[in-house]
């Protein structure tokens, strides 16, 4: 969290394209709420899971081609959270910058770690295939939507499955163990002036 002096750290994404119109808010000094509706059932679960346990305030709204399929609504949704976290981030003054969390879901286990550098890059294991779907929710879109969000938030971020059997436990391990994963890096560190790097920027 900031200090209580400074005010909180949001913001606002409308993202609209032939196949898709995104609408996101986001507070990372928030309590951890989430009104979610991109018509994916388990993306929605997803993204609730990421705003509790960031402790984030978020509000997605997505209306998508999902005659299609899903990819073009998760895809988007990555692109308009990162770009409101980038938003939020702002001058990234004060802030930890690195954050990294093992995840233990029942069986699986998942390890989140990411750095606010303004390098964007994903490097994704996800220790094997998983079940093609979860529901509504095609499971490759998992890595789709790290990726879309990692670039649009200037993140480098590492995602790694250990083990896990259970595809459900597998991709919610990465969603809440992201959200803590960036809770950290967000932290407020008052002893750092400036931001957290020997070249005065990020």
């Amino acid at each position: 969290m900031k200090k209580k002096e400074e005010a909180a750290r949001t913001g606002k994404v409308i993202r609209t394209t032939m196949e898709t119109v995104v609408d996101v808010q986001l507070n990372i000094d928030g309590e951890g709420t989430a009104d979610i509706d991109t018509g994916i059932g388990f993306f929605d679960h997803m993204l609730n899971l990421l705003a509790s346990h960031g402790r984030f305030d978020l509000k997605v709204k997505a209306d998508g081609d999902l005659e299609v399929d899903g990819h073009h609504t998760v895809e988007d949704v990555g692109i308009a959270l990162g770009q409101a976290m980038m938003d939020a981030a702002g001058s990234k003054k004060g802030i930890a910058r690195y954050g990294s969390f093992f995840l233990p879901m029942d069986e699986t286990l998942a390890l989140v770690s990411l750095d606010f550098s303004g390098r964007p890059l994903l490097v994704y294991d996800a220790g094997g295939p998983m079940t093609p779907m979860i529901g509504d929710y095609d499971t490759e879109l998992t890595e789709e939507f790290l990726r879309a969000f990692a670039v649009n938030a200037g993140l480098t971020l590492h995602v790694k499955l250990f083990y896990g059997t259970n595809s459900h436990h597998k991709v919610e391990a990465i969603f809440k163990g992201l959200g803590h994963a960036l809770r950290i890096a967000l932290t407020d560190d008052p002893r750092v002036e400036g931001v957290m790097s020997t070249k005065g920027v990020l």
